[in-house]
């Protein structure tokens, strides 16, 4: 842990406090930051200022100065780590940050092989989708830059900066950043903040615009901790699909937890059904959750019970849900669907075991993943057939 002292030395230097945590490695969970003593509900555990972080403010002015203006904070912030020498006045922090092979086995968009891609579940395909337009966006900026030093930058280089950026940048705004950048380009590097694990139901509250500028990480309400405790904050309300593409990692417990049923719905409709369902708005979409199937699930399974479209549309422009036998009706439909979906997701699972593509930690997130989905099917068909 020398390196995280060293961390530590020089974040205090700069401003950043921490009171009672420390950075420690947790088996199966990598560095987080546990207690060191008794936390109270409310406690400051860290404060971290202005001065201390990396953000479009920071930015050196040569590397600003040979990309367009309007480039994204996300773009520049990675040219600005890209660039980064040994020496640098941030090594401290650049000797914590995962490596590149780290970053490589762990995150989607990195996969070296991408023929894994399609074995990711419907809803991380389309993030993945998403996340890749923005890249190759910023990519493209960044190559066609008139620096000698950018230039010699490669794509997959580039790639690890940029994914660095993704992972561990906190919402960060200024009234100069509020009326000039969008919200999803505010954003700012925390060194050390970033050592925080993410948690569904976090210990910790993160507060922006603290007193004197920055950041102030506190106990949550009600909760406690003892030394050796880990502390964690909440990255966002994300379903495991989310965090598996922007972070690299599912939770075995997540409450915010989903599973997409376009692939298992959108199959049963006709061409009618989908025009209708189209102009109301509710074409895909459909997720299921750990207490229930969503609403526009419930939407498109009356569509497929009603005696006709125009029967459907009445009820949608009135807002009726059908009574109580149009629920029986859909409640069935549905449990035909997802044990039929679920025969789907336990062929993709054995599909996962007999490949010999990428690496096994890439494979083996993504059978957890589907195990995770087989999970909330199985408690859904367990639901509805009792």
């Amino acid at each position: 842990m020398e390196v995280y002292d060293e961390l530590l030395r020089w974040a205090q230097d700069r401003g950043v406090e921490l009171h009672g945590v420390a950075p420690r490695t947790i088996p199966g969970r990598g560095v987080g930051l546990i207690a060191t003593k008794p936390l109270k509900a409310n406690e400051l555990v860290m404060h971290i200022p202005n001065s201390a972080l990396r953000s479009i403010a920071t930015v050196r002015p040569r590397i600003k100065k040979t990309l367009p203006e309007g480039t994204k904070v996300h773009a520049l912030l990675a040219a600005e780590l890209a660039l980064d020498k040994p020496t640098s006045k941030h090594a401290p922090w650049n000797a914590v940050i995962p490596s590149r092979s780290d970053m490589t086995s762990s995150l989607p968009l990195a996969w070296p092989d991408p023929r894994l891609h399609a074995y990711l579940p419907p809803k991380a395909r389309a993030l993945l989708k998403q996340q890749a337009a923005k890249f190759e966006r910023d990519w493209a900026v960044v190559a066609g830059s008139s620096s000698p030093a950018l230039g010699h930058l490669t794509r997959d280089e580039y790639l690890y900066f940029w994914l660095l950026v993704n992972t561990r940048t906190f919402y960060h705004e200024t009234p100069r950043t509020k009326q000039r950048l969008p919200h999803d380009d505010r954003m700012a590097l925390q060194p050390v903040a970033d050592l925080f694990n993410h948690a569904d139901e976090p210990g910790c509250d993160v507060a922006f615009g603290a007193p004197g500028g920055g950041f102030e990480v506190t106990v949550g309400e009600g909760r406690a901790f003892q030394p050796g405790d880990e502390l964690c904050i909440c990255y966002g309300r994300h379903s495991n699909d989310f965090l598996l593409v922007e972070y690299g990692f599912v939770l075995q417990k997540n409450r915010w937890d989903e599973a997409s049923l376009d692939d298992a719905l959108l199959p049963e409709l006709g061409p009618e059904q989908r025009e209708a369902l189209d102009a109301r708005g509710f074409l895909g979409g459909y997720v299921l959750d750990a207490e229930t199937a969503c609403y526009r699930t419930q939407v498109a399974l009356r569509l497929l019970c009603a005696r006709s479209v125009e029967e459907w549309g009445a009820l949608v422009d009135e807002g009726e849900d059908g009574g109580d036998e149009m629920q029986r009706k859909t409640d069935r439909l549905l449990l035909k669907i997802l044990k039929k979906h679920r025969k789907t997701v336990q062929r993709t699972i054995e599909e996962l075991g007999a490949l010999d593509m990428g690496e096994q930690c890439q494979r083996d997130v993504l059978v957890t993943r589907w195990k995770q989905i087989q999970v909330l099917i199985d408690r859904a068909i367990q639901r509805l057939g009792s």
